[in-house]
């Protein structure tokens, strides 16, 4: 069973390399937000093999939950620097 895990949480690195190449290469700056966030959600799944992988699941969940916390106030910063009339896309 490990093994699977294991398996998955390979795939899974390999996964969030694909939207890496949106964040370097978006043409727009709404392309780069979401493939961020879509990477910070794998992310947190990778976080959460990785604790069963290493039979400590409960440090690990801590760990994914203070990510996704600062993941989620960190797209609302960026929404609201968006939505201000200062913000001009260039």
């Amino acid at each position: 069973m490990d093994a699977f895990f294991l398996y998955s949480a390979v795939v899974l690195t390999i996964i969030i390399a694909v939207p890496l190449i949106r964040v370097l290469q978006g043409p727009t700056l709404y392309d780069r937000i979401l493939a961020t966030n879509a990477i910070a959600t794998k992310t947190l799944v990778l976080i959460a093999l990785i604790g069963f992988l290493f039979d400590s699941i409960a440090n690990f969940i801590d760990i994914t939950l203070a990510y996704a916390i600062l993941g989620f106030i960190g797209s609302l910063i960026i929404a609201k620097y968006i939505t201000s009339p200062k913000f001009d896309e260039e």
